[in-house]
């Protein structure tokens, strides 16, 4: 049954322009449903995002999932759905209620939301009597159900059929009982709705080639290939979500590409906590491994007191934060940007620490492989910027390059360098001027390749020492090489048309702010130039665009605007120029309130 009291507006076709937004409960298979629906419209070659909304409880919660294709290549988060799939009864009267107006409802018929929102298109299925009749097991109903929507919505919107059967193939990939199982499903709602849905909605899909040469990966899965194509060695880590499937997934790729005459060439080790996870990464930076784990905030608090002791005693190491909401144990499963400061001053007393910021998958493969060669460069720890958004959720990438460079190790003495030194060198001692000693590797075989790691006061020779011109003589040279970190991190993107404002952003903002300043420029007449934060210490190419703009947007996913205050710290001359636009409510940035924000502070200049 379609019903319908929409304006003439809502009648005009709308191709390719849509969000989908599908309300299930947790653990009852929709993912697969979900991910089938995102790849088969990828494989229509229409832009598109997919990002998850899950309970961090148990299983039976509601869990949303939130497909968005637009022609344009706009596929920031959109607050408003056009299509909403109830397949949850116990949140269907308030995912019926939030609908805006004019969208389109699915939903099982004997819900009876007929009645309600007479201003939207409803279209009722008999979902649980056409999953009795195609799935003859009552055991896997619940989990093949919501194949029925997938079908529906190929029909209703005329999704090609094939893409959708080459979908389930891939996302079930291997497991040929599993397909046949869904397969009735999928067609069975295709045919039901064929049969019997009037169409009464604006939208449709049509081929496009936006997506050739792309793929569609997590930005777990992403930095995960781009530790072990960076070659990590060592990965010590302890479960936390939204980073879990980081480690997981590295030690599934490890496991089927760094297996040498029958051995593992890699360590992998689940430890008891976070403590240990970032002892055993001291252990084995120190040792001479490419190491590696990934943690969110929580796991950074516990970690600190040893990441203090890798800078100070200058071991090499990468954290990947894959942030959540916070603070203490906040909202495990929404995303934000508020490890800003608890990374770039991680630990205690006087310490800045080299950061990466990816905002694409392709961003995190690359930068995963360059904060292990930062790190061991620099002979410090190096952590990668990620968040839930990135890091969990779906996104459309341009392929991956395979890296042809070898890899940077940095200044490590070798026997044949110690020989020509005659021995004599300082594991702590500044011989460039770049602030960055030389190191040996443990096993070493020279008599002076040994020295004594001190996280306490030491000298040059890394002997002990309190003497207060040590220490400060020490902390000098730490100073220096964060200056020298910022000729060597990765540079902001900026595009510098001469305009009086600009904009500051960073990470999974990307998308949302392209959107807006593509918005604010045809509704508005606004026109701002843009710098992306990539890394942290803040680059020469900062200071300059800051020095450029009268004033200058900082928009970011925390409530303190802790990026604002980390550019007053570092770059205080420029402070008055600096504006907040903040967004923490967990989700995702939409371009609509980087419009608002952007358009009520330029009223008040």
């Amino acid at each position: 049954m379609a019903t319908a009291e929409v304006s003439e507006t809502e009648t005009r076709t709308i191709v390719n322009d849509f969000v989908l937004h599908v309300a299930t409960a947790n653990g009852s298979g929709s993912q697969t449903s979900n991910m089938v629906l995102l790849r088969a419209l990828f494989g229509m070659g229409i832009p598109v995002s997919g990002k998850n909304l899950f309970p961090s409880n148990i299983q039976g919660l509601p869990t949303w999932f939130t497909i968005r294709a637009n022609k344009n290549g706009w596929i920031s988060r959109k607050q408003d759905a056009d299509v909403v799939v109830c397949m949850n009864p116990e949140t269907s009267d308030e995912d019926v209620e939030t609908a805006r107006q004019g969208a389109v409802l699915i939903y099982e018929d004997s819900l009876n939301l007929a009645d309600k929102r007479p201003d939207c298109v409803h279209y009722a299925v008999p979902f649980k009597k056409l999953i009795a009749e195609c799935c003859p097991d009552m055991r896997l109903r619940k989990l093949v159900i919501n194949m029925l929507y997938v079908g529906v919505c190929a029909q209703l919107f005329e999704i090609d059929m094939g893409e959708i059967k080459n979908a389930l193939s891939k996302q079930l990939a291997g497991k040929q009982k599993a397909i046949d199982i869904n397969l009735p499903a999928l067609e069975a709602g295709f045919k039901w709705a064929a049969d019997n849905l009037k169409k009464a909605d604006p939208f449709k899909v049509e081929r496009m080639n936006a997506n050739e040469g792309k793929i569609i990966i997590e930005g777990n899965a992403a930095t995960a290939l781009g530790l072990m194509f960076g070659g990590v060695t060592v990965v010590t880590w302890y479960p936390i979500t939204p980073s879990s499937s980081l480690c997981e997934y590295l030690e599934e790729y490890l496991n089927r590409f760094r297996i040498k005459d029958g051995k593992k060439t890699f360590a992998v080790v689940q430890a008891e906590d976070e403590i240990a996870a970032v002892g055993m990464l001291a252990g084995a930076g120190w040792a001479g491994a490419r190491a590696a784990t990934s943690t969110s905030g929580p796991g950074i608090s516990l970690m600190n007191e040893i990441i203090g002791l890798a800078y100070f005693a200058e071991i090499p190491f990468v954290i990947c934060d894959v942030q959540r909401t916070g603070p203490s144990t906040g909202l495990p499963t929404r995303t934000m940007q508020g490890d800003v400061l608890s990374l770039f001053y991680a630990s205690h007393g006087d310490t800045k620490q080299v950061v990466v910021i990816p905002n694409t998958p392709k961003e995190a493969f690359e930068m995963a492989g360059e904060a292990l060669n930062l790190a061991e460069e620099l002979q410090t720890p190096v952590f990668i910027m990620s968040d839930l958004d990135l890091g969990m959720n779906f996104w459309v990438s341009e392929r991956f390059e395979y890296p042809t460079e070898p890899l940077r190790r940095g200044k490590v003495l070798g026997k044949e360098e110690l020989e020509k030194l005659g021995g004599k060198w300082g594991r702590y001692a500044d011989v460039d001027g770049d602030g960055i000693p030389y190191r040996t590797i443990p096993g070493t075989e020279h008599p002076k390749a040994a020295y004594f790691t001190r996280g306490t006061g030491h000298t040059p020779q890394a002997t002990y020492s309190e003497k207060p011109h040590d220490w400060k003589n020490n902390m000098d040279r730490l100073a220096r090489k964060f200056e020298t970190a910022k000729t060597m991190v990765p540079k902001p993107e900026i595009l510098d048309n001469g305009h009086a404002a600009g904009l500051i952003y960073y990470g999974t903002t990307h998308e949302a702010i392209r959107e807006a300043c593509a918005t604010l420029e045809a509704r508005h007449g606004l026109k701002l130039d843009l710098c992306r934060l990539r890394a942290f210490p803040f680059t020469q190419e900062v200071e300059d665009f800051l020095n450029k703009h009268e004033r200058v947007y900082v928009v970011e996913l925390n409530r303190d605007g802790q990026m604002r205050m980390a550019l007053h710290a570092e770059l205080p001359h420029f402070s008055n120029k600096l504006r907040s636009v903040k967004h923490y409510d967990g989700m995702p940035l939409t371009a609509d309130e980087v419009v608002k924000a952007i358009v009520e502070r330029e009223r008040e200049v």
